[in-house]
């Protein structure tokens, strides 16, 4: 494992990452935190997420072997463009972001051809934000996605499936093509679902008393539209195409459960066990994983 990790944005993601490793047992590793608001800085050291906190992006890549961007997706391009200068030779740079073409273009672009760079995505998190939300075994049993740039050498990739592994969870080599692809299908369209159920109910006129007949249902199915706004607004701008087309196969689906229900057909009950079946089949397989 590297000597010196920094980590990029200490909210859910980085600070996760940080308590997870610091309960490892690298103890020649330094971990070094970078924080833009000053009053997050003493929130992060008094997790014990970071054994220390630099005040500039140069200061904390400075003789780093790995730095970790665990940002919004739109703030990475400009970060690469402020660190690529100052990045050791031979660094290892990963990133986080529920995106990846527009990530590993931005990486192409900024990065010295000196510095190796690993698109990451680690395919776990909850709809709370903030250091606050971080704990350190988020990461235990869950898929990490890797994308390795093209000159990415082979001691770099073995460095972050090592942090992958190390965090506890299981790495999964994909293309930025086809991640984004399939995560616009598994996770993006479920929170712009969910955000779509909390409009056309809570604008309701009947809103205030229909609430209270709102139970575990209405919960779980409108949990994801609490993830953090911003972040969402990223992912939308930087897999719009992909979101877009997931968005027509669901409106195709729900007009087709539209049909059954005004024609009264027996094929709306095989419907509902087609779905049932196929939710139970994923279950399975996923929780022999875990």
């Amino acid at each position: 494992m590297a000597k010196r990790i920094a980590i990029i944005g200490l909210g859910l993601i980085g600070g996760s990452i940080g308590l997870a490793l610091k309960q490892t047992e690298l103890e020649r590793t330094e971990v070094v935190g970078y924080v833009r608001r000053p009053e997050a800085a003493n929130r992060v050291l008094k997790l014990g997420a970071v054994d220390i906190i630099k005040d500039s992006l140069a200061a904390a890549v400075d003789k780093a072997d790995l730095v970790i961007l665990a940002t919004p997706v739109m703030a990475i391009k400009e970060i690469l463009a402020q660190i690529g200068p100052y990045l050791p030779h031979g660094c290892t740079v990963t990133d986080t972001a529920s995106t990846k073409v527009k990530v590993m273009q931005w990486a192409e672009e900024y990065l010295p051809p000196t510095v190796n760079f690993i698109g990451g995505h680690p395919m776990a998190g909850k709809e709370l934000a903030g250091i606050e939300a971080a704990e350190a075994n988020l990461f235990q049993g869950r898929t990490y996605c890797l994308t390795p740039g093209q000159n990415a050498s082979p001691a770099s990739i073995q460095l972050v499936v090592g942090l992958v592994s190390e965090i506890g969870a299981n790495h999964l080599f994909t293309t930025a093509l086809e991640h984004d692809n399939f995560v616009a299908g598994v996770s993006h369209l479920p929170f712009v679902l969910s955000s779509a159920l909390v409009m056309a109910t809570t604008q309701s006129p009947f809103w205030a008393k229909m609430s209270r007949f709102a139970a575990t249902g209405y919960r779980d199915l409108t949990r994801l539209a609490s993830q953090h706004p911003r972040m969402n607004y990223d992912i939308c701008l930087t897999n719009r195409e992909n979101i877009l087309n997931w968005i027509d196969e669901f409106i195709k689906e729900l007009n087709q459960f539209r049909r059954l229900i005004s024609e009264d057909s027996q094929e709306l009950e095989n419907a509902f066990i087609q779905a049932r079946q196929a939710r139970q089949a994923w279950l399975e397989k996923h929780d022999k994983k875990d």
